[in-house]
């Protein structure tokens, strides 16, 4: 690895009206390095991308390449100088085949001026199988997985030379198992020279690949640590300001079966994703549902909330059997549902906070059909201040919000329902880690106060970290049940891949 930086960003700054977003930022990046860049949502990891990309560009500082100083105004001026970023929103079409995405905009031609797309596909070809990725150049990238369409858009990227790579979030919709396929084609990059500029809020995987970690914070550098000679623990502390303390919170002693299950679910069928799920979530218990992508628990959790039809099987609230037409009967019979994608099915994003709270209390806060905007303001301060929402906060849009703040609001929405069933799917995905740790303590209180929380997660340290008990699907199956205090990442792998053989 060579010392003098591939690239090197000094001194950026950034104002927006009324806020400045960078502060004096550096950044450097060596050939043959994967640096981590981590902080908090609104750290202003985002806006560095952006300027590093040329989508945006910096009011002071400047950007040098290989030692040479870089004009980057324009995201083509950053392709040109070897610069590929590949952000949460993959850039690629659908209803074209893999080679095809790869060679957008750079078709070879034939001699008579014809798209050569053989030439297209053995091109693809030899660059997917250099990089260790087995899909096939004529597959259409709307069939492969969001793991598989990653490494299709590095491709396309390494097809112009890209020599700096930068990865924002690419983990956060890919299961443990594709996780590690994704990490194992970073190391491959790193081998051959290339360099990797890696975003996440995963520890675990920054440690797994990181040579080097930037730490932002409040539009700062706050630090800059070899991974070798750091641990999470300092990082964290870095990117928050303070102590965590426990992130996942205290778990309570172990709790004795109710008499009556606050939910039971027998063998719950829906449609063609899930075939005979069972499981039961006693009042104050959190119960994770555990599994890879694809094995159901979305479609369970949804057809427990009344919003899919179910089609064998029974679900009891409180030992009663219920039979929802919609989720305005399972909200009304108690039950609160924080869905896995909160910008698209969980929240308003155009309207305030308040409002965005009071959503799931209309009844309560109107009178003859008119809603008290008193009222409604009222529950708003008090649900927002329980989750450390600025009290200023409840009249901006939540669109506006950072995504932890996000998720505190819909959270505050059922809060002030007060369910005595909280399903919460993938609670913490695409949320930094001090709110993590906030959501984290909150899932704890609420299930002390008596509600029974069931948590569907993709991250197995945080489904060991929260759960009491995990319940683990594979292809629409119930295939089994680990305490927390008998649970290890080995056992729930093996049962949800299917060699349960392998656990002892």
């Amino acid at each position: 690895m060579t010392e003098h930086p591939l690239v090197e960003m000094q001194g950026i700054t950034k104002r927006y009206p009324g806020v400045t977003a960078l502060r004096d930022v550096s950044l450097s990046v060596r050939a043959g390095e994967v640096m981590a860049l981590v902080g908090e949502n609104g750290a202003g990891k985002s806006t560095l991308l952006k300027i590093l990309a040329g989508a945006q560009r910096a009011d002071e500082g400047s950007i040098r390449v290989n030692g040479e100083q870089a004009s980057i105004l324009t995201p083509r001026d950053s392709q040109t100088n070897g610069i590929a970023v590949i952000y949460q929103e993959l850039n690629l079409a659908n209803d074209l085949s893999v080679a095809e995405n790869i060679y957008v905009g750079r078709e070879p031609r034939t001699r008579i001026g014809t798209i050569d797309f053989r030439a297209m596909e053995v091109g693809s070809a030899k660059l997917l199988s250099s990089l260790g990725i087995n899909v096939s150049p004529k597959t259409l990238v709307g069939d492969l997985n969001i793991a598989l369409r990653q490494m299709v858009e590095i491709a396309k990227a390494l097809l112009v030379d890209a020599r700096v790579v930068v990865m924002d979030e690419p983990t956060s919709s890919l299961t443990e198992e594709e996780v590690e396929t994704l990490l194992t084609l970073i190391r491959r990059l790193r081998e051959t020279g290339v360099s990797v500029i890696y975003v996440s809020h995963r520890m675990r995987e920054i440690y797994a690949i990181a040579d080097r970690i930037t730490v932002m914070r409040d539009g700062s550098v706050v630090g800059i640590r070899d991974a070798a000679a750091t641990n999470a623990d300092e990082i964290v502390t870095m990117m928050v300001g303070r102590e965590l303390g426990d992130l996942y919170g205290k778990r309570e002693a172990a709790l004795e079966p109710a008499a009556v299950p606050a939910l039971e679910v027998r063998h719950l069928g829906a449609g063609k994703l899930l075939h005979d799920a069972s499981f039961t979530v006693d009042p104050g218990e959190i119960v994770v549902l555990a599994g890879l992508i694809g094995a159901g628990r979305s479609h369970l959790a949804m057809t427990v909330f009344g919003a899919r039809a179910r089609t064998a099987g029974e679900i009891l609230v409180s030992g009663k059997p219920v039979r929802y037409r919609n989720p305005a009967q399972a909200i009304a019979a108690g039950i609160g549902f924080v869905p896995e994608d909160r910008k698209k099915q969980g929240l308003f994003l155009g309207l305030p906070v308040r409002e965005n709270i009071a959503s799931a209390s209309l009844a309560s806060l109107s009178r003859m059909s008119f809603i008290s905007r008193l009222r409604e303001r009222d529950l708003a301060r008090k649900h927002s201040s329980q989750l450390n929402l600025r009290a200023s906060a409840i009249d901006v849009a939540v669109g506006t919000l950072s995504g932890g703040n996000q998720q505190k609001v819909v959270l505050a929405r059922w809060l002030a329902r007060k369910p005595r069933i909280l399903i919460l799917d993938e609670p913490t995905r695409g949320v930094d880690v001090g709110a993590k740790a906030e959501i984290y303590h909150l899932i704890r209180s609420i299930a002390a106060e008596g509600v029974a929380v069931v948590v569907i997660s993709s991250e197995l340290t945080e489904v060991l970290g929260v759960a009491d008990r995990i319940v683990v699907l594979r292809e629409g199956h119930g295939v089994g049940e680990i305490q927390a205090e008998d649970a290890t990442e080995q056992k729930i792998m093996a049962l949800a891949t299917g060699v349960e053989e392998s656990v002892s």
